[in-house]
């Protein structure tokens, strides 16, 4: 068995070439929720993953076994129920209204502009549906959000006042504020 012990999410800093060599893993959201699991990559070999203590895996990443080998994490496909505004005379803010409902149960939702998905539940589809939303049983990837306090690839700066006086401090001016003028990419 192998031991995989690092992330990358989403293969950060690595070459496409890297990359497309790479052994490939699909896992279902089940899987990907724990730090710890056994699974085969596409090349027959048999991974023990021990991640840090809630580490989740999104589709996307990549594993880095004790060898060094990479090992591409896929989202496999699953039952999922997608939420949308109705057709006919929904809106957009009928989204956030089920997002707030779904939320207040500590359902783990999937969350685009577009649709909101959520695993399997009868109960929740029956309530969806009294919402005047559609509700559509499909198999996709499911990557849920992470909650407030989960770590967000890519957008690791701080928001805090301390955090501001070391961006003054970096950038050699006081006054620098977050905003379309400020000249840098967020």
């Amino acid at each position: 068995m192998i031991t995989v012990n690092k992330l990358l999410p989403q293969g950060q800093g690595l070459s496409a070439v890297l990359l497309k060599r790479a052994a490939a893993v699909v896992l279902d959201w089940d899987t990907r929720q724990k730090s710890r699991f056994d699974t085969d990559d596409s090349q027959g070999r048999q991974l023990g993953v021990f991640l840090p203590r809630g580490t989740a895996v999104r589709g996307g990443d990549v594993l880095v076994a004790q060898d060094g080998s990479l090992i591409k994490v896929i989202a496999q496909p699953q039952a999922v129920m997608r939420i949308t505004p109705c057709a006919e005379h929904g809106t957009p803010f009928d989204l956030v209204r089920a997002a707030y409902h779904l939320g207040n149960r500590h359902v783990q939702i999937e969350l685009t502009a577009e649709h909101l998905q959520i695993e399997p539940d009868h109960v929740l589809a029956e309530m969806l549906t009294k919402m005047h939303l559609d509700v559509a049983e499909l198999l996709a990837p499911f990557e849920p959000e992470g909650g407030a306090y989960a770590s967000h690839a890519g957008h690791d700066h701080g928001h805090g006042h301390d955090d501001q006086a070391k961006l003054e401090h970096a950038h050699g001016h006081a006054g620098h504020v977050h905003g379309p003028d400020c000249n840098h990419d967020h």
